[in-house]
């Protein structure tokens, strides 16, 4: 598709519509840096939850039955004792995984000047309030 044939209002921006509900879970931050995490790798739900600053058990769980459910992300339980269960991406997840690479990599060109932009914001608001 050209970007002159592109047109944002295509998206159906109802709570029901289907493209809405999968962006909202593959932008999620837990998802983004669960599908990350997975690139190249399978791991262990604890290997996951160490290396993901701030998330619950709860909220890790969620995610990745949400990422399974999707067909994003495969779910291994071995029969061992205890139990040992691996994730890793599905084809599909992988091909997802390039898409957030970039978004990463342009965040991280970015970081400065989106750092400055808050800080005049912050500044311009200050002065308004005092």
């Amino acid at each position: 598709m050209d970007d002159d044939d592109y047109d944002v209002r295509q998206w159906d921006v109802r709570e029901d519509c289907e493209v809405r509900q999968i962006l909202d879970r593959i932008a999620d931050k837990w998802s983004l840096l669960v599908i990350a995490l997975l690139d190249c790798q399978s791991l262990r739900f604890t290997q996951l939850r160490r290396e993901i600053d701030g998330v619950s058990q709860r909220m890790l769980s969620v995610t990745l039955r949400q990422l399974e459910r999707d067909g994003l992300v495969t779910r291994t339980v071995h029969p061992v004792v205890p139990p040992r269960v691996d994730y890793a991406l599905t084809p599909l997840g992988r091909t997802l995984h390039q898409t957030i690479k970039s978004l990463v990599t342009w965040t991280e060109e970015h970081t400065s000047e989106i750092a400055a932009a808050r800080a005049a914001y912050d500044a311009r608001r200050a002065t308004m309030e005092s």
